[in-house]
């Protein structure tokens, strides 16, 4: 299956806990097909995010996990964000940032920008890719936040990620340990963000909003907060759990895992009042 998805026993008030980077199924076609080393193809991959949301159905959340890996498909893109130096036959239409980057649907380089392939791929290869990942993950989500807007009248997904620890060097001190975004306001409340940003504040970890990322596909694709369907994606600095280079948890691994299960479980059951007695969130 290209995707996990749990759904308590008594879902509460249509949360959604999303990791779509955290796959970690490499395959042997996949592997023979790349010049880089199986430490360096992971560099790219939510390493443990996971893990971090695996039992959110036990505080009344849903959750849905990618076993896909990021640089196999990238299901925080969209399916047209296509690169033409990485599927052959590709038109050269304008391209968004990301895929100027190298970070497309079809990625062409990992972390410290290190090529995947050595060259192309067919395009009928990139669209089995689509075909078998992307569309069986977004069409999952899709049915998740329709169900939980159905039934509570709102859907709260928070987008789970990391983001290495080098990716803030560019800011001033205090780096932050979560940056929040909400693609400046289009994607969820203010109300749904600030439950977000207490729910890290509480744990002692500090904050940033939509600096320097403010949310990608997910975040637009599906954040609605006019229609009661509020996306906020949640970057967690590397550097607080696993050592980078070799890709393992650290000795305060555990510590961290109880801090975030906290704020998970605060998050599940926010609004749950509301939702009980069918009010529609904001």
């Amino acid at each position: 299956m290209p995707v996990l998805i749990s759904k308590p026993k008594h879902w509460v008030s249509g949360v959604i806990f999303g990791s779509p980077h955290s796959g970690n199924i490499y395959p042997d076609w996949f592997m023979s097909g790349t010049r880089l080393s199986k430490e360096a193809v992971r560099s790219s991959e939510d390493a443990f995010v996971d893990q971090f949301i695996e039992k959110a159905d036990e505080f009344g959340a849903a959750t849905i996990r990618a076993q896909v890996p990021r640089c196999i498909v990238d299901l925080n893109r969209g399916a047209d964000e296509i690169d033409p130096l990485v599927v052959r036959g590709v038109p050269r239409h304008p391209l968004n940032q990301r895929t100027l980057a190298g970070l497309g649907v079809i990625p062409r380089v990992v972390a410290q920008g290190r090529t995947i392939h050595d060259r192309p791929i067919d395009r009928q290869e990139a669209e089995r890719r689509i075909n078998t990942y992307w569309r069986p993950y977004h069409q999952a989500l899709a049915g998740l936040i329709a169900e939980a807007r159905a039934r509570f009248g709102q859907a709260i997904l928070i987008d789970m990620h990391s983001m290495p620890a080098d990716a803030l060097n560019h800011l001033g001190e205090p780096r932050p340990d979560i940056v929040l975004g909400n693609r400046h306001g289009l994607s969820a409340s203010a109300r749904v963000t600030e439950a977000v940003i207490m729910a890290a504040k509480e744990e002692g970890w500090k904050v940033r909003v939509n600096s320097p990322f403010s949310g990608a596909y997910i975040c637009s694709a599906y954040g609605r907060p006019g229609r009661n369907v509020h996306v906020v994606q949640m970057e967690i600095n590397r550097s607080l759990y696993m050592d980078e280079k070799t890709i393992t948890p650290l000795p305060e691994f555990d510590l961290f895992v109880a801090k975030i299960s906290r704020a998970i479980r605060s998050l599940a059951t926010f609004d749950s009042i509301t939702a009980d007695t069918g009010i529609a969130a904001e």
